[in-house]
């Protein structure tokens, strides 16, 4: 599939930390976030199939950091085990594993030499939560041109009215065709069709 393709996609999988799966926080997004754990499984082995880079970046925040002076309570602390992969994620040694000070992958790591280095021109966008961390990471990879696709099956919000909202919002933006919303299922099809 990958090597007659004119794109050379990177998934990067955003904040699927153990904090939040953490079932004594009581988080509305865990049950959601759940969900799209064997999606992304399934889209994992397709990238390790066509041996397609592989990103999980997570939150990584300092207890006294800015963000935290809001609404917004601790939680994903630099070095603390809710900061890592959760585990029923297929994770490898040979992933990139980026923890994050914010919401974007992009913003305050070297996300971008790193993609430019891998030969990487599309950004796949799975994650948690669909209307933050994982939008801003697509915009990002737009704004350091990537192609970006956020793919809806493989993200959950805390709710699935934000999730949709979300989705319906940037299904028709004027990035089109460098921004993309689509399913895994479609965007691996079309990597297919592209490449018969």
């Amino acid at each position: 599939m990958g090597a007659h393709s004119a794109e050379r996609p990177a998934l990067l999988i955003i904040d699927m930390v153990k904090d939040n799966f953490d079932a004594s926080r009581s988080l509305p997004i865990t049950p959601l976030a759940r969900r799209i754990i064997n999606p992304i499984n399934r889209l994992v082995g397709i990238f390790r199939e066509e041996s397609w880079p592989i990103v999980f970046s997570t939150d990584a925040f300092d207890k006294e950091d800015f963000i935290f002076t809001g609404r917004m309570k601790p939680h994903s602390l630099k070095g603390t085990e809710g900061a890592t992969v959760v585990d029923e994620l297929d994770c490898r040694s040979e992933d990139l594993w980026l923890p994050k000070p914010r919401f974007s992958a992009f913003w305050g790591t070297d996300l971008t030499s790193w993609l430019r280095d891998q030969r990487v021109t599309l950004c796949a966008v799975a994650g948690i939560a669909t209307n933050f961390c994982v939008l801003t990471t697509a915009l990002d990879a737009v704004c350091s041109d990537f192609k970006a696709v956020l793919l809806e099956d493989c993200c959950a919000s805390w709710s699935e009215e934000i999730h949709q909202k979300t989705l319906e919002v940037y299904r028709r933006n004027p990035l089109y065709p460098l921004f993309r919303v689509v399913t895994s299922v479609e965007w691996v099809e079309e990597m297919r069709t592209t490449t018969a």
